[in-house]
């Protein structure tokens, strides 16, 4: 497949094989006022060196990954990608491909999810995983309506670590349907388990947690489940973390979801996302999106199928468990190459140099005079830094030093002016944190206002 376009006389056959003279017979059932008349107002034609030029000054103009140091998080991380993962995914046979709808022509594209869920599940410690999720708060609004659907109750219980902008699209997805979410305050940065006791009810369907958390705080998993009663535990991750973490898996959680652009995905624009979904097996029946399957077939040769759903979960919104419709198996492959190419010894270290990175940098701007660490718990690659001045007014200056410094906490809570959420992922050296910790001291030397 070479992208190159028809020429007339592949057009001509075309047109002959499905019984028409030309292209504007084709037409006939859209209205003559309706139609283009004349040529398009097109600007004339360039050369392929023109054309690569022109492009080139359009694509300098953006900031590019490659030329800042970049400690921004909250949900999206600039991890390295082996060059295997885009060479791979470029494939015009995988770049090109559609829905897997018909398993007799999509083999590839099934086996491709089928080995993405199952190396997610090893990575997650669950029985289950689906595919097609748009993001990681997508996936946390479809956990939330799966608990509603199988409990039947209306209360959702939502940590206050929780990133808030999950948290807008639960309340969108829930908007109208008759959902209390209540919010479990916070202690030290991380979900107070005495007021989530005292908030469990039989009315509450489930309990979502984020871990690390919107601060990067690791949250207290462990015996979280046996406190809930009939409600559900509901689990966002941060999937690089479970190469030092405990799985999901093993605190007995019932739906784990996240956020796996990290896993071999760019961040361009802070997108696309793909979200992770895997749950207990007794949830299997009530996934949303995709679930691939291995089988044999009469000759006993393996394939691979989408399974346990009709094709009305994909199209038919009055029959489906969830309306959601998406196909990210190129995001997906992205994810299984990349877990495949670091594999399990690989996955781990890219998690301890995110600690030991993230330890690092946090101590050498705590030692920098006006600045602290707002919450003293174990974290895992992000931390927040309680700054002597407005965060903003800091991460607009380091932007000219090609630093982008972090997210200022007042994005999401605008009374918090002062702290900055700085995220570390294995691409930062020494080096460049030490130049980062120099540039926010100096920053803040020259800054105008300072707060006492």
């Amino acid at each position: 497949m070479s992208y190159v376009p028809c020429g007339s006389v592949e057009r001509d056959e075309m047109l002959r094989e499905i019984g028409v003279s030309t292209f504007d017979d084709l037409l006939d059932a859209i209205p003559v006022h309706l139609r283009l008349k004349g040529k398009l107002d097109l600007p004339p034609a360039l050369s392929e060196l023109e054309a690569y030029r022109y492009l080139a000054s359009m694509a300098a103009r953006n900031a590019s990954s490659d030329e800042y140091d970049i400690y921004l998080g909250a949900g999206i991380y600039d991890h390295f990608i082996p060059a295997a993962v885009d060479t791979i995914v470029s494939r015009p046979e995988f770049m090109t491909a559609y829905t897997p709808y018909q398993a007799e022509v999509s083999q590839g594209t099934l086996q491709v999810i089928y080995e993405f869920q199952s190396l997610i599940a090893r990575l997650t410690g669950m029985d289950v995983v689906n595919a097609s999720m748009y993001d990681g708060a997508s996936a946390t609004a479809e956990a939330v309506l799966l608990s509603i659907t199988h409990t039947g109750r209306r209360k959702v219980l939502c940590a206050s670590g929780l990133n808030p902008l999950y948290l807008e699209v639960v309340r969108t997805y829930t908007s109208g349907i008759d959902v209390e979410i209540v919010s479990v305050p916070e202690e030290n940065g991380v979900m107070d388990r005495r007021k989530l006791e005292a908030l469990i009810d039989d009315t509450v369907a489930c309990v979502v947690v984020q871990t690390p958390n919107l601060y990067g705080l690791i949250e207290d998993m462990d015996g979280l489940k046996a406190m809930l009663g009939g409600a559900l535990l509901v689990c966002a991750v941060n999937p690089l973390s479970l190469g030092v973490l405990k799985p999901p898996g093993e605190f007995d959680v019932d739906i784990c979801v996240g956020e796996a652009q990290l896993l071999g995905n760019a961040i361009s624009y802070g997108g696309p996302g793909i979200g992770l979904f895997a749950a207990k097996k007794e949830f299997v029946r009530k996934l949303p999106g995709r679930l691939a399957a291995r089988t044999t077939d009469l000759d006993g040769k393996t394939g691979y199928v989408l399974t346990l759903q009709t094709r009305e979960q994909h199209i038919r919104r009055d029959k489906a468990t969830s309306n959601i419709c998406t196909n990210q198996a190129l995001c997906a492959l992205a994810n299984a190459l990349y877990l495949s190419l670091m594999g399990k010894s690989g996955i781990v270290e890219v998690g301890e140099l995110c600690v030991r990175k993230a330890h690092y940098l946090a101590d050498q701007i705590s030692a920098i005079d006006g600045f602290d660490m707002k919450y003293r718990g174990s974290f895992f690659n992000e931390f927040v830094i309680t700054t002597p001045c407005d965060a903003v007014e800091l991460i607009e200056a380091l932007e000219s030093e090609r630093v982008l410094a972090g997210i200022p906490i007042e994005r999401f809570y605008p009374d918090r002016k002062r702290e900055l959420l700085i995220a570390v992922t294995e691409k930062r050296s020494r080096d460049d944190m030490d130049r980062f910790a120099t540039a926010l001291s100096r920053a803040v030397a020259n800054t105008k206002v300072v707060v006492d």
